[in-house]
């Protein structure tokens, strides 16, 4: 009989949950970056735009009419691990904290440019963020 066969499965068996965990910490940590990223640059100091930024996990809701930027999930039957990030809102029981011209900004409409602050952010994190989920892979494949 070969010697650790026992530790080795049990190492295998601990994987998930830590890969689990890793991965939340990371999605979130970057999640808030990108989140700060956009309130630096996104075209006002203060106010309703900028206070509408933010991300949540998949099960929690995101304001109605927000833009969102997708999200990513396990492709299996496991706890779907996802993130949306948003800004802006559609509801107008929030008065001045109503963000629904977050969009206008964006892309412009026919009487103003566009000052893009979503989607440019993103684009300029997305390879940082697939790239701290690997690592956060490879570290809980390590540590299990």
């Amino acid at each position: 009989m070969v010697k650790g066969v026992e530790q080795l499965r049990a190492r295998f068996r601990r994987i998930p949950e830590n890969l689990q965990a890793e991965i939340e910490r990371v999605m979130e940590a970057q999640a808030e970056k990108i989140v700060r990223d956009m309130k630096r640059i996104v075209p006002v100091d203060k106010g309703a735009l900028r206070d509408s930024i933010g991300w949540a996990w998949s099960w929690e809701d995101v304001p109605a009419g927000a833009m969102t930027v997708g999200k990513v999930s396990s492709s299996k039957g496991e706890k779907i691990m996802s993130i949306k990030i948003y800004a802006g809102t559609r509801d107008k029981k929030l008065g001045d904290k109503d963000a629904f011209y977050a969009a206008f900004q964006e892309f412009g409409t026919q009487n103003m440019a566009a000052n893009p602050f979503f989607w440019p952010t993103w684009r300029r994190s997305r390879s940082r963020v697939k790239s701290a989920i690997s690592r956060a892979v490879g570290k809980a494949i390590r540590e299990s």
